[in-house]
């Protein structure tokens, strides 16, 4: 594998909103838990740790940290909704990738997502 000169970085940034979601699947901390990390992974992260909690009366937040940044889920059972954040430095992990997969995860095919690049991005020769 290549590796970038020190002091060079550059990442995407993906912002998505998922809808007409179970709210049993958004009320599961263990689910969402498993399903991120999963989804993470698949889409090329290195999954470090994850942690989550869910609230009182409804509700979960799940927070994974990865070797390349983070990803969050801020679940919203009472409307079957979703927050869905994705940050991954460097080109190996596909934030917008695991954006989709976890809308597969989650049986739903109303995405909304938006990507923004961050850092500096490496100049091609």
């Amino acid at each position: 594998m290549e590796r970038r000169p020190i002091g060079e970085f550059a990442g995407r940034h993906t912002f998505a909103e998922l809808d007409g979601i179970e709210p049993d699947l958004l009320d599961d901390l263990s689910f969402l838990r498993g399903t991120l990390a999963d989804t993470l992974t698949e889409a090329g992260a290195t999954v470090c740790e994850v942690v989550g909690h869910r609230f009182e009366p409804q509700g979960v937040t799940v927070l994974a940290l990865l070797a390349e940044s983070h990803a969050s889920v801020h679940t919203y059972p009472e409307i079957g909704a979703v927050f869905v954040d994705v940050f991954t430095c460097g080109d190996r992990a596909d934030p917008e990738h695991a954006v989709r997969l976890l809308a597969t995860a989650l049986r739903t095919t109303s995405v909304r997502m938006s990507t923004v690049a961050r850092g500096r991005q490496p100049a091609h020769t």
